[in-house]
C-alpha cells in the first residue's frame, strides 16, 4: 500500500533542510493547508520557523483550507499562514464560488513579473496605447473567464464575518457526522475531521467491497462520497460544504451507507448499469 499523507514532520524537514543546505532563496518548501484526502494541516509555524533558519522559501497550498481564515474560531488552525512567500486559495470550496475561482497571494510583488511577458498577440504595443486592454498582466489564466467579480460581489454581500459563519457551519456538520459514525456499531472512523471531510468506512469490509457500495449509491442516484486510499485501507470520504445540510440528512445519508453496504455484492455491483 501507499504511504498515508500525514502532516509535514518538521523534524524530517529540518533534516532535509540541513542535507540540501543552499544560498539564501535556492530552497522551497511546500506545506499544505487542508489536504485532499483528510483536509489535513501542516503545522505552519513550525515550517514557517525552519524556513526562515535556512533561508528556504515557503509556499502554502491553502486552496481547501484557506477558508478557515475566515472564521474566527477556525483561522487559528492556519497560524504561520501570513509568513508565506506564495499562498494558494481556492474559493470555489470554502467560498463558495465557482470552480475557477482560484487565487495565488504572493509577499513579494517580484513574484507576479511572469505576469509582465509581452506577446504581440496578446498586448501589442500600439493596440494597448490606443487604449485597448491587453491580455496580459489582468489574470493568471489569460483569455479564459476571471471570476473575480463573483468573489468581490460575495465579500461584498457577506463580509468576512459572513462567510466565515458558513464556514463554521459546514465545519460542525462534519464533526457531528463524524459522532454519527464513531457512536455507529459498523462504522469505523479515521479521525476527527480537520475541516469539513470526513472519512468513514463500514467494519470489516474490504477494499473491493468498499468501492462497490460507493459505486452502487452513486449509480443509484441516492449519494454522491469520495474515496480515499489512507494508512493501507480505502476509505470513503464525505466532504461537507452546504451549510444548509441539517443533522437528519447526515442521518440519512449515514442510514443509505450501511444499508447499501449490507446489501451489495461485488458481483452485482459490477453488473449494475449506470442511470
Amino acid at each position: 500500500p501507499k504511504p498515508a499523507p500525514h502532516p509535514l514532520d518538521p523534524a524530517a524537514l529540518a533534516q532535509a533542510l540541513t542535507a540540501l543546505d543552499g544560498p539564501p532563496g535556492t530552497l522551497l518548501v511546500a506545506a499544505t493547508a487542508g489536504t485532499t484526502d483528510a483536509g489535513l494541516i501542516d503545522p505552519l509555524d513550525d515550517i514557517a520557523d525552519l524556513c526562515a533558519t535556512h533561508g528556504a522559501r515557503l509556499h502554502i497550498d491553502a486552496a481547501y483550507g484557506g477558508g478557515l481564515l475566515f472564521s474566527d474560531t477556525r483561522k487559528e488552525l492556519l497560524r504561520g499562514i501570513d509568513r508565506a512567500d506564495t499562498v494558494t486559495l481556492d474559493l470555489h470550496k470554502l467560498g463558495w464560488q465557482p470552480a475557477a475561482a482560484g487565487l495565488l497571494a504572493v509577499r513579494d510583488p517580484h513574484d507576479l513579473a511572469a505576469l509582465t511577458h509581452r506577446a504581440d498577440y496578446l498586448n501589442a504595443d500600439d493596440d494597448t496605447d490606443a487604449g485597448l486592454p491587453d491580455l496580459l498582466g489582468r489574470s493568471l489564466r489569460t483569455t479564459r473567464r476571471p471570476d473575480i467579480l463573483k468573489i468581490a460581489v460575495t465579500l461584498k454581500a457577506l463580509g468576512r464575518h459572513g462567510i466565515g459563519t458558513l464556514v463554521d457551519q459546514v465545519c460542525d456538520h462534519a464533526r457531528h457526522f463524524a459522532r454519527l459514525i464513531e457512536a455507529h456499531p459498523r462504522f469505523d472512523l479515521y479521525g476527527t475531521p480537520a475541516i469539513s471531510t470526513v472519512l468513514f468506512r463500514p467494519t470489516g469490509a474490504d477494499d473491493t467491497h468498499i468501492a462497490h457500495v460507493r459505486r452502487s449509491l452513486l449509480t443509484e442516484g441516492t449519494a454522491v462520497l469520495g474515496r480515499a486510499d489512507l494508512d493501507g485501507r480505502r476509505w470513503l470520504k464525505a466532504t461537507l460544504l452546504n451549510p444548509h445540510t441539517r443533522p437528519d440528512d447526515l442521518t440519512a445519508l449515514l442510514d443509505l451507507v450501511d444499508g447499501q453496504s449490507r446489501t451489495t455484492t461485488p458481483r452485482l455491483a459490477e453488473g449494475s448499469t449506470p442511470r
